[in-house]
Protein backbone atom coordinates (compact mmCIF):
# COMPACT_ATOMS: atom_id res chain seq x y z
CA UNK A 1 0.00 0.00 0.00
CA UNK A 2 1.56 3.92 -1.18
CA UNK A 3 1.82 5.76 1.75
CA UNK A 4 -0.06 9.49 0.59
CA UNK A 5 2.42 12.11 -0.06
CA UNK A 6 2.25 15.82 -0.39
CA UNK A 7 4.87 18.24 -1.39
CA UNK A 8 4.86 21.90 -1.06
CA UNK A 9 6.72 23.87 -3.89
CA UNK A 10 7.35 27.44 -2.39
CA UNK A 11 8.33 28.59 -6.23
CA UNK A 12 9.79 32.01 -5.58
CA UNK A 13 8.44 33.15 -2.45
CA UNK A 14 9.54 33.93 0.93
CA UNK A 15 11.65 35.73 3.38
CA UNK A 16 13.56 34.36 6.49
CA UNK A 17 10.73 36.34 8.98
CA UNK A 18 7.94 34.80 6.33
CA UNK A 19 9.58 31.37 6.70
CA UNK A 20 10.30 30.77 10.23
CA UNK A 21 5.98 31.53 10.86
CA UNK A 22 5.43 29.61 8.03
CA UNK A 23 7.55 26.71 9.48
CA UNK A 24 6.93 26.84 13.21
CA UNK A 25 3.21 26.68 11.72
CA UNK A 26 3.51 23.42 10.11
CA UNK A 27 5.66 22.02 12.48
CA UNK A 28 2.79 22.67 14.94
CA UNK A 29 0.14 21.55 12.36
CA UNK A 30 1.37 18.64 10.60
CA UNK A 31 3.71 16.41 13.20
CA UNK A 32 0.26 14.87 14.82
CA UNK A 33 -0.36 13.73 11.42
CA UNK A 34 1.25 9.94 11.07
CA UNK A 35 -0.61 8.28 8.05
CA UNK A 36 1.06 10.48 5.56
CA UNK A 37 4.46 11.95 4.36
CA UNK A 38 4.52 15.19 3.75
CA UNK A 39 7.65 17.81 2.45
CA UNK A 40 8.39 21.16 0.87
CA UNK A 41 10.52 22.50 -1.61
CA UNK A 42 12.23 26.25 -0.78
CA UNK A 43 14.23 28.40 -3.34
CA UNK A 44 17.67 27.35 -2.64
CA UNK A 45 18.88 30.24 -0.33
CA UNK A 46 16.51 29.25 2.47
CA UNK A 47 17.73 25.20 2.16
CA UNK A 48 19.81 26.13 5.67
CA UNK A 49 16.93 27.89 7.47
CA UNK A 50 14.38 25.09 6.22
CA UNK A 51 17.04 21.76 7.51
CA UNK A 52 17.55 23.67 10.89
CA UNK A 53 13.61 23.96 11.09
CA UNK A 54 12.99 20.68 10.15
CA UNK A 55 15.37 18.06 10.69
CA UNK A 56 14.15 16.73 14.06
CA UNK A 57 10.33 16.29 12.24
CA UNK A 58 8.68 14.16 10.17
CA UNK A 59 8.26 17.19 7.31
CA UNK A 60 10.53 16.51 4.81
CA UNK A 61 12.76 19.25 2.81
CA UNK A 62 14.01 19.58 -0.98
CA UNK A 63 14.77 21.92 -3.69
CA UNK A 64 13.13 23.18 -6.97
CA UNK A 65 15.72 22.30 -9.51
CA UNK A 66 19.27 20.60 -9.09
CA UNK A 67 22.11 20.76 -12.09
CA UNK A 68 22.95 17.58 -14.46
CA UNK A 69 26.61 18.02 -13.56
CA UNK A 70 28.23 16.88 -9.99
CA UNK A 71 30.62 19.74 -10.42
CA UNK A 72 32.45 22.01 -12.85
CA UNK A 73 32.71 25.78 -14.17
CA UNK A 74 28.90 25.89 -14.73
CA UNK A 75 27.79 29.56 -13.23
CA UNK A 76 24.65 29.51 -11.46
CA UNK A 77 24.43 25.77 -10.92
CA UNK A 78 23.46 23.75 -7.89
CA UNK A 79 24.92 20.28 -7.82
CA UNK A 80 23.16 17.35 -5.72
CA UNK A 81 26.14 17.05 -3.37
CA UNK A 82 25.49 20.91 -2.64
CA UNK A 83 21.99 19.86 -1.63
CA UNK A 84 22.69 16.68 0.07
CA UNK A 85 24.92 19.42 2.31
CA UNK A 86 21.77 20.75 3.54
CA UNK A 87 19.91 17.49 3.79
CA UNK A 88 18.01 17.96 0.77
CA UNK A 89 15.30 14.55 0.66
CA UNK A 90 13.53 15.61 -1.99
CA UNK A 91 14.41 18.16 -5.59
CA UNK A 92 11.86 19.00 -8.56
CA UNK A 93 12.89 18.00 -11.89
CA UNK A 94 11.34 19.41 -14.86
CA UNK A 95 8.38 21.47 -13.49
CA UNK A 96 6.72 23.24 -16.38
CA UNK A 97 7.65 26.61 -15.37
CA UNK A 98 10.97 26.01 -15.73
CA UNK A 99 10.98 24.10 -18.96
CA UNK A 100 9.42 26.48 -20.33
CA UNK A 101 11.03 29.55 -19.95
CA UNK A 102 14.24 27.94 -19.65
CA UNK A 103 14.04 25.52 -22.79
CA UNK A 104 15.00 22.34 -20.97
CA UNK A 105 14.68 19.30 -23.24
CA UNK A 106 13.29 15.91 -21.87
CA UNK A 107 17.01 14.82 -22.30
CA UNK A 108 18.24 17.68 -19.70
CA UNK A 109 15.45 17.13 -17.42
CA UNK A 110 16.06 12.95 -17.83
CA UNK A 111 19.88 13.91 -16.54
CA UNK A 112 18.48 15.94 -13.62
CA UNK A 113 16.67 12.98 -12.75
CA UNK A 114 19.44 10.94 -12.54
CA UNK A 115 22.06 13.07 -10.95
CA UNK A 116 19.88 13.60 -8.05
CA UNK A 117 19.30 9.59 -7.65
CA UNK A 118 22.88 9.07 -8.15
CA UNK A 119 23.18 10.81 -5.06
CA UNK A 120 20.26 9.43 -2.96
CA UNK A 121 17.93 12.46 -3.32
CA UNK A 122 14.07 11.47 -4.63
CA UNK A 123 13.69 13.47 -7.87
CA UNK A 124 9.66 14.94 -8.14
CA UNK A 125 9.41 14.66 -11.76
CA UNK A 126 6.94 16.67 -13.37
CA UNK A 127 5.01 15.82 -16.70
CA UNK A 128 2.22 17.29 -18.28
CA UNK A 129 0.37 18.66 -21.25
CA UNK A 130 -0.34 22.20 -22.13
CA UNK A 131 -4.07 22.80 -23.25
CA UNK A 132 -3.28 23.00 -26.88
CA UNK A 133 -1.80 19.37 -26.60
CA UNK A 134 -4.70 18.28 -24.26
CA UNK A 135 -7.31 19.54 -27.07
CA UNK A 136 -5.54 17.85 -30.34
CA UNK A 137 -5.57 14.55 -28.36
CA UNK A 138 -1.75 14.45 -27.72
CA UNK A 139 -1.79 13.91 -23.89
CA UNK A 140 -0.54 10.62 -24.12
CA UNK A 141 1.58 10.93 -26.18
CA UNK A 142 3.04 13.92 -24.63
CA UNK A 143 3.59 12.21 -21.12
CA UNK A 144 5.24 9.07 -22.66
CA UNK A 145 7.77 10.89 -24.51
CA UNK A 146 8.50 12.65 -20.95
CA UNK A 147 8.65 9.52 -19.63
CA UNK A 148 10.30 7.70 -21.85
CA UNK A 149 13.43 10.06 -21.99
CA UNK A 150 14.05 9.06 -18.17
CA UNK A 151 13.16 5.41 -18.74
CA UNK A 152 16.03 5.80 -21.85
CA UNK A 153 18.52 6.66 -19.58
CA UNK A 154 17.56 5.11 -16.08
CA UNK A 155 15.55 2.26 -16.59
CA UNK A 156 12.28 1.06 -15.28
CA UNK A 157 13.08 0.26 -11.94
CA UNK A 158 14.50 3.44 -10.82
CA UNK A 159 10.98 4.50 -10.83
CA UNK A 160 10.52 2.70 -7.55
CA UNK A 161 12.40 5.46 -5.43
CA UNK A 162 11.12 7.85 -7.11
CA UNK A 163 7.81 10.43 -7.22
CA UNK A 164 5.94 11.31 -10.56
CA UNK A 165 3.83 14.60 -10.65
CA UNK A 166 1.35 14.91 -13.20
CA UNK A 167 0.88 18.29 -14.05
CA UNK A 168 -1.53 19.49 -16.75
CA UNK A 169 0.06 22.56 -18.03
CA UNK A 170 -3.33 24.49 -18.60
CA UNK A 171 -4.07 23.83 -14.61
CA UNK A 172 -1.12 25.59 -12.86
CA UNK A 173 -1.19 28.57 -11.02
CA UNK A 174 -4.72 29.10 -12.88
CA UNK A 175 -6.84 27.84 -10.45
CA UNK A 176 -8.67 25.42 -12.79
CA UNK A 177 -7.59 21.95 -11.95
CA UNK A 178 -8.25 18.79 -13.53
CA UNK A 179 -11.65 16.66 -12.32
CA UNK A 180 -10.80 13.89 -10.40
CA UNK A 181 -11.55 11.35 -13.74
CA UNK A 182 -9.43 13.18 -15.51
CA UNK A 183 -6.47 12.93 -13.47
CA UNK A 184 -6.84 9.54 -12.29
CA UNK A 185 -7.01 8.67 -16.33
CA UNK A 186 -3.55 10.56 -16.67
CA UNK A 187 -2.12 8.65 -13.38
CA UNK A 188 -3.26 5.74 -14.79
CA UNK A 189 -1.15 6.13 -18.05
CA UNK A 190 1.64 6.91 -16.23
CA UNK A 191 1.10 3.99 -14.00
CA UNK A 192 0.57 1.48 -17.18
CA UNK A 193 3.33 3.16 -19.09
CA UNK A 194 6.26 1.79 -16.50
CA UNK A 195 4.26 -0.86 -15.65
CA UNK A 196 5.68 -2.24 -19.07
CA UNK A 197 8.56 -2.51 -18.19
CA UNK A 198 8.53 -3.26 -14.47
CA UNK A 199 5.37 -3.81 -12.88
CA UNK A 200 7.36 -4.22 -9.47
CA UNK A 201 8.09 -0.51 -9.50
CA UNK A 202 5.08 1.02 -11.28
CA UNK A 203 3.15 -0.34 -7.94
CA UNK A 204 5.51 1.33 -5.97
CA UNK A 205 6.18 4.71 -7.39
CA UNK A 206 3.99 7.79 -5.91
CA UNK A 207 2.24 9.59 -8.86
CA UNK A 208 1.24 12.89 -7.28
CA UNK A 209 -1.56 15.49 -9.24
CA UNK A 210 0.02 18.93 -9.32
CA UNK A 211 -2.23 22.03 -10.78
CA UNK A 212 -4.35 24.06 -8.23
CA UNK A 213 -4.46 21.27 -5.73
CA UNK A 214 -6.37 23.18 -2.82
CA UNK A 215 -8.46 22.67 0.14
CA UNK A 216 -11.43 22.03 -1.48
CA UNK A 217 -10.59 19.86 -4.81
CA UNK A 218 -7.68 17.65 -2.49
CA UNK A 219 -10.15 14.92 -1.15
CA UNK A 220 -12.06 14.52 -4.31
CA UNK A 221 -8.78 13.97 -5.92
CA UNK A 222 -6.50 11.93 -3.59
CA UNK A 223 -9.62 9.23 -2.92
CA UNK A 224 -8.65 7.98 -6.49
CA UNK A 225 -6.68 4.57 -7.03
CA UNK A 226 -3.78 6.12 -8.79
CA UNK A 227 -3.24 9.69 -6.98
CA UNK A 228 -0.81 9.30 -4.36
CA UNK A 229 -1.06 12.67 -2.88
CA UNK A 230 -0.61 16.00 -4.14
CA UNK A 231 2.51 18.68 -5.48
CA UNK A 232 0.53 21.93 -3.98
CA UNK A 233 1.85 25.52 -4.88
CA UNK A 234 -0.10 28.48 -3.92
CA UNK A 235 -1.79 26.46 -0.93
CA UNK A 236 1.86 25.82 0.13
CA UNK A 237 2.27 29.41 1.56
CA UNK A 238 -0.37 29.00 3.44
CA UNK A 239 -0.09 26.84 6.49
CA UNK A 240 -4.15 26.72 7.34
CA UNK A 241 -4.69 25.41 3.23
CA UNK A 242 -1.47 23.51 3.27
CA UNK A 243 -2.79 21.29 6.56
CA UNK A 244 -6.41 20.99 5.18
CA UNK A 245 -4.41 19.12 1.89
CA UNK A 246 -2.69 17.21 3.93
CA UNK A 247 -5.33 16.25 6.35
CA UNK A 248 -7.18 15.11 2.82
CA UNK A 249 -4.13 12.65 2.24
CA UNK A 250 -4.63 10.81 5.77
Amino acid sequence: MRRKLVVGNWKMHGSLAQNKQLLDALIRKLEPLTQADFAVCVPYPYLFQTQAALQNTRIGWGAQNIAKHQVGAYTGEVSATMLKDFGSQYVIVGHSERSTAYCESDANIAAKFASAQCSGITPVLCVGETLHERESGLRERVIAAQLDAILDIVGAKAFATAVVSYEPVWAIGTGFSASPDQAQSAHAFIRQRIALLDESAAESVRILYGGSVNPSNASQLFVMPDIDGGLVGRCSLNANDFEAICRAAC
